[in-house]
C-alpha cells in the first residue's frame, strides 16, 4: 500500500502557479521595492523551488517518514550504539511549556527548577560514575572526549608538565584518536592481544613521562570488560598519567560498578544513548564528562551550583577551559535523562543493565553457530560476531547479511567494526527487547545463512533504494536536485 506518487521528489510534482497558501490582494498602499529592500541586497533571480500544494507537501514527508526504520517501528540491534526504546512517558514530561519554552537568557531567578533538575542531574551522573565533579555542556560523546582530553591539558599545563601523547587500544573507537589529536596530543595505538583485551607489556612499553592519558573503553568494543582494568590503571598513574573511560558502553555495568571505582580520572556519558534521549539520523546527542575532584577546576563552564540557603545558580570552574556549548549544552536530551533516572532509580539501573547482559549473552548463544564469536562464548552488554567462516564457504559477507536483514524488518547491526575482528557482525540488542523479538531475528540470520548467495547479494529486494556505491556516495554525494535536460 505504498504511495509511490507521493514520494516522487517535490521537484517532479511541481507545477507552475500551484501554492500551499493564496494570499487575498494586497489592503495597503504599495511601495516601491527599492524603499523596501535595497536592490543590492536582492537576489537576482527567484530561487529554484517546487511549486506544490500543502496535501502534496504532507503526504510527500508522512510517505518518506514510513519508509524510515526506529526504535518506535523495528528492531535495532546497531552494536556500540544503544538503540533502546525511548519512553514515551520521558518524551511528554520534557516537552511542558515551562520547559521548552524556558529561554536561555532567563535569569536564575526566573530558572530555579530548571536548575534545580540540571544540578540533580550532575549529581546523580557523578554517584554513577564514581567520579564528583560533572560537566553537562558537551552535546555528543565524541565533543565530551574532547572536552576531557582539554580539560587534562589544561591540568598538565597547569602543573608544568609537557605532556604529549595519548595511548588507546586498537579496538577503540575512531572519535578517540580524532579528539585526542585535535586537542594536539600524539597518538599512539596499541594492538590487542588475541583475546581482544588491553597487552600490559605494549602499554608498559609505551608509558614514560610524555604520557597524559590512556584512553579505554570499558566494556571494549568487543562486548568484554577488561579485566586487568586495575593494574592497567595503577601502571598509567604511576607513569603520571590519567585514564579516560569512554562511556559508550555504560549501558553494561549501570550499579555494578563505576569507572571511578576501578581507576578512571575521566570519562563521559552519551545521554542520548544509555539513558534513552532519542538520537536516530545523528542527534541529537548530550555527552557530559565526570571528573575526579583535582580536575573539577577546569570543567567547562558554567556548571550548577546550590548555595548555603538552597538556590541554583551557574559558576564558572576557577581555572574552566571555558565553553564547549552554547548556552547550557543540548538540554531537552539532558532532561529526558532526568526523567529516565529519577522513573528506575538505583535498583531499576541495576536491572537495566542485568538485562542488557542477558539479552546480548542469549543472542551469542542463539547465532554462534552460524556466526562464531572469536572471543568466547561469553559477552556484556553486546557481542562481535564474524561472517568469515560464511564468507569464504558461501560467500556470504557481512554486508550481504546486514542488506538482507532489511527485507526481513529488521535494522542492521554494526558492521565491518571493530576492525580488528574480520567480517566483524556486532550485535547490541539492549535491555527493552523481548525474547520473541529476539528468537525472530536470530531465526532471520539462520534463514540467510541457508539462502542461496546470488540472491542473498542482490539484497535488499523490497527497498525502494537497494545498494548506493558506498563509496561514491562518501566521496562524491550528490545532495542538490538539477533539472533534467529535455
Amino acid at each position: 500500500m505504498r504511495n509511490t506518487q507521493a514520494t516522487q521528489l517535490l521537484f517532479d510534482q511541481s507545477h507552475p502557479g500551484r501554492r500551499g497558501t493564496t494570499f487575498p490582494a494586497s489592503d495597503v498602499p504599495e511601495r516601491a521595492l527599492d524603499e523596501l529592500i535595497p536592490a543590492a541586497q536582492r537576489a537576482e533571480s527567484l530561487p529554484e523551488l517546487p511549486e506544490v500544494t500543502e496535501p502534496a507537501v504532507i503526504r510527500h514527508y508522512v510517505n518518506l517518514s514510513t519508509l524510515n526504520m526506529s526504535v518506535d517501528t523495528h528492531f535495532y540491534p546497531l552494536g556500540s550504539c544503544t538503540m533502546k526504546y525511548n519512553p514515551k512517558r520521558h518524551e511528554r514530561l520534557a516537552a511542558l511549556p515551562g520547559l521548552v519554552d524556558l529561554h536561555p537568557y532567563a535569569t536564575a531567578e526566573s530558572s530555579q527548577g530548571m536548575l534545580q533538575m540540571l544540578f540533580e542531574t550532575q549529581e546523580m551522573l557523578a554517584e554513577i560514575a564514581g567520579l564528583p565533579a560533572v560537566s553537562l555542556q558537551p552535546a555528543a560523546g565524541a565533543q565530551g572526549e574532547l572536552t576531557a582530553l582539554l580539560v587534562a591539558a589544561a591540568y598538565f599545563r597547569d602543573r608544568g608538565e609537557k605532556r604529549t601523547k595519548v595511548l588507546f587500544p586498537d579496538s577503540a573507537h575512531g572519535t578517540n584518536p580524532a579528539s585526542a589529536n585535535i586537542a594536539g596530543f600524539e597518538c599512539v595505538q596499541l594492538p590487542s592481544t588475541d583475546n581482544g583485551f588491553v597487552d600490559l607489556d605494549l602499554l608498559k612499553e609505551q608509558l614514560d613521562d610524555q604520557t597524559a592519558v590512556f584512553m579505554i573503553t570499558n566494556p571494549n568494543t568487543l562486548g568484554m570488560f577488561e579485566r586487568e582494568i586495575g593494574t592497567i590503571a595503577e601502571m598509567v598513574h604511576a607513569a603520571g598519567g590519567l585514564v579516560y573511560i569512554d562511556g559508550a558502553n555504560m549501558n553494561a555495568i549501570l550499579g555494578i560498578t563505576r569507572p571511578g571505582d576501578f581507576g578512571g580520572d575521566m570519562m563521559h556519558y552519551n545521554v542520548h544513548k544509555t539513558f534513552t534521549g532519542p538520537h536516530g539520523a545523528g542527534g541529537p546527542g548530550s555527552g557530559p564528562i565526570a571528573v575526579r575532584d583535582f580536575l573539577a577546576e577546569y570543567l567547562p563552564g558554567p556548571v550548577v551550583a546550590k548555595s548555603d540557603t538552597g538556590e541554583f545558580q551557574l559558576e564558572q570552574p576557577a581555572k574552566s577551559i571555558g565553553r564547549v556549548r552554547s548556552f547550557f549544552g543540548n538540554v531537552g536530551i539532558l532532561l529526558r535523562g532526568y526523567c529516565y533516572l529519577r522513573t528506575l532509580g538505583a535498583q531499576g539501573l541495576r536491572e537495566v543493565s542485568e538485562n542488557a547482559v542477558l539479552n546480548a549473552n542469549y543472542l551469542l548463544a542463539k547465532l554462534k553457530g552460524v556466526l562464531p564469536v572469536p572471543q568466547g562464548d561469553r559477552c556484556m552488554h553486546e557481542f562481535v560476531a564474524t561472517a568469515k567462516t560464511l564468507a569464504t564457504e558461501k560467500g556470504i559477507t557481512a554486508m550481504d547479511i546486514a542488506k538482507r536483514l532489511l527485507d526481513y524488518g529488521f535494522h542492521a547491526p554494526t558492521v565491518y567494526f571493530p576492525m580488528v575482528v574480520p567480517e566483524a557482525v556486532m550485535v547490541e540488542p539492549t535491555e527493552t527487547e523481548s525474547k520473541e523479538t529476539l528468537d525472530a531475528f536470530a531465526a532471520a540470520i539462520l534463514a540467510i545463512s541457508e539462502e542461496d548467495a546470488d540472491y542473498v547479494h542482490a539484497a535488499p529486494h523490497t527497498t525502494p533504494v537497494r545498494r548506493p556505491d558506498d563509496v561514491k556516495a562518501a566521496r562524491q554525494p550528490n545532495l542538490r536536485w538539477t533539472p533534467t535536460c529535455e
